[in-house]
C-alpha cells in the first residue's frame, strides 16, 4: 500500500511554502521525493512539509556537489523549485541544462508573480499575490480594510495546488510525447483560475464592488458567521431555499424571510436580527438543534478542537506524529491507499543512502565531505 504515485521520481529544491507541501502531498501519495537540501541540520518533528521525504544536503557551489545533484536529476521525472527567476539557470541547474541530461524531465517553477512581466523580479508573499487578483480586496468587514485568509489562498490554493495540477498534467503529455517541459506555476494565475464563478457574476452584474455586500462575503445574513452567548462562533451558510427553510424554522426566524431570501435591501437588516438570536444561546445549545439537520450551520472550533469533532474523528482527519497534530494524506483511493506518515527526517539524513543508489562509494563520499562538495 505505497499510494497512487509509487514510481514516481521527483527532486524538490529545499524552499519555503507553496513547494514543500505539493512535494509532502506528492509524497504522502507514494511518491519517492529526494529534497536537495543546503546543508544538514537536526531533525523537526514540527516540519510536517517534510514528512515522506528523503533529504541530502549538496554544496551546489561545488563542482562535485553540482555534478551529484545532477546525477539525481538525470534519474528523475519531476523537478520542483520556487526561487526567483533565474536562481536555477546560475547554479547551473536551469530547464535547459537539465533537459540535456534528462529530456523527459517535468522541470515545475513556482513562483508568486511568474516566470515574466514586471514584478517577475520582485519579492512578495501570498497576501501581494492574492491582492492583485480581486479577491483580497473581496474578503472582509464592509467597515474595515480587507481582511488574509491566512496564506491559504494564494500559497497554497493558487500555489501549491496548480504545481502539483500541472506537472501531473505534463508527465499525462510526456506519455504520448515522450519529451519533458517546463512548467510556469505562478500565484497570480493559479488564484484567478480558482474564480470562475465570481467572474461570472461580476458579468451579470450580481457581483457587486463593496465588502460584506455579497452572496458569499458575508453580506447575507444567511451566509456569514454569527458569534453565540458564550463567545464562540457559528457558521451559517444555508444557500438553497429549501435549506434556508430549515434555519428559519430550526432557528425562530421569521417565516416570511423565506419569500424574500436573495433580495439585498433586506439583508443589512436581518444581519442584525439573526445576530441577536445567534447570541441568545451557546454554540453548542445551538448544534444540539442543528447537528444532523440541512440547515448548513456548523460551530467555529478552535485549534485545539479540530481532531476530536465526531466527523473529523470518525474519519481520521487529523493524526499526531510524535505529538505534531497534522492532517492525514487526502485525498483518499480505495485500491491504492497512502501510507500514514512518520516523523519528519532531518535536512541532510539520506545523503549518504541516495547518492550511494548513484554509484558513488564510501572512498568517494569521504572525499566529497573533506572538500565540502557535501553539507
Amino acid at each position: 500500500m505505497a499510494g497512487p504515485l509509487d514510481g514516481l521520481k521527483l527532486v524538490e529544491m529545499a524552499g519555503l511554502g507553496p513547494c514543500p507541501l505539493a512535494g509532502q502531498l506528492m509524497a504522502d501519495l507514494g511518491a519517492t521525493v529526494v529534497v536537495i537540501d543546503r546543508a544538514s541540520a537536526p531533525a523537526d518533528a514540527t516540519d510536517v512539509n517534510r514528512r515522506g521525504k528523503l533529504s541530502v544536503a549538496l554544496n551546489l557551489k561545488s563542482p562535485d556537489g553540482l555534478e551529484a545533484a545532477r546525477r539525481i536529476i538525470a534519474q528523475s521525472d519531476i523537478l520542483i523549485e520556487g526561487f526567483r527567476p533565474g536562481v536555477m539557470e546560475k547554479l547551473g541547474l536551469g530547464p535547459a541544462a537539465c533537459h540535456a541530461i534528462n529530456p523527459g524531465l517535468i522541470f515545475g517553477r513556482m513562483t508568486g508573480w511568474g516566470q515574466d512581466g514586471p514584478l517577475a523580479m520582485t519579492a512578495g508573499h501570498d497576501i501581494n499575490y492574492l491582492s492583485l487578483s480581486g479577491a483580497l480586496g473581496a474578503i472582509g468587514r464592509a467597515d474595515g480594510p480587507p481582511v488574509p485568509p491566512l496564506n491559504l489562498a494564494a500559497d497554497y490554493g493558487g500555489g501549491s495546488m496548480f504545481l502539483i495540477f500541472g506537472v501531473l498534467a505534463a508527465l499525462y503529455e510526456r506519455n504520448r510525447s515522450g519529451r519533458g517541459q517546463v512548467v510556469d506555476a505562478a500565484m497570480v494565475d493559479g488564484v484567478p483560475a480558482m474564480m470562475g464563478l465570481i467572474h461570472q457574476w461580476l458579468a451579470l452584474g450580481r457581483w457587486g464592488q463593496g465588502r460584506e455586500a455579497n452572496l458569499l462575503d458575508g453580506g447575507a445574513p444567511f451566509y456569514r458567521c454569527y458569534a453565540t452567548k458564550d463567545g464562540r462562533a457559528l457558521s451559517v451558510g444555508p444557500l438553497e431555499p429549501q435549506f434556508f427553510a430549515e434555519l428559519v424554522t430550526l432557528a425562530g426566524l421569521p417565516e416570511a424571510h423565506r419569500a424574500d431570501q436573495n433580495d439585498p435591501a433586506t439583508w443589512p437588516a436581518r444581519r442584525a436580527l439573526y445576530a441577536q438570536v445567534f447570541a441568545r444561546k451557546t454554540r453548542d445549545e445551538w448544534m444540539a438543534i442543528f447537528e444532523g439537520t440541512d440547515a448548513c450551520v456548523a460551530p467555529v472550533l478552535d485549534w485545539d478542537e479540530v481532531e476530536h469533532h465526531p466527523h473529523n474523528a470518525a474519519r481520521g482527519t487529523f493524526l499526531r506524529v510524535d505529538g505534531v497534530m497534522q492532517a492525514a494524506p487526502a485525498p483518499r483511493f480505495d485500491r491504492t491507499p497512502a501510507a500514514m506518515p512518520g516523523v519528519p527526517g532531518a535536512p541532510g539524513q539520506d545523503t549518504d543512502t541516495v547518492l550511494t543508489g548513484l554509484g558513488y562509494d564510501a572512498a568517494t563520499l569521504e572525499a566529497m565531505r573533506r572538500t565540502g562538495a557535501l553539507t
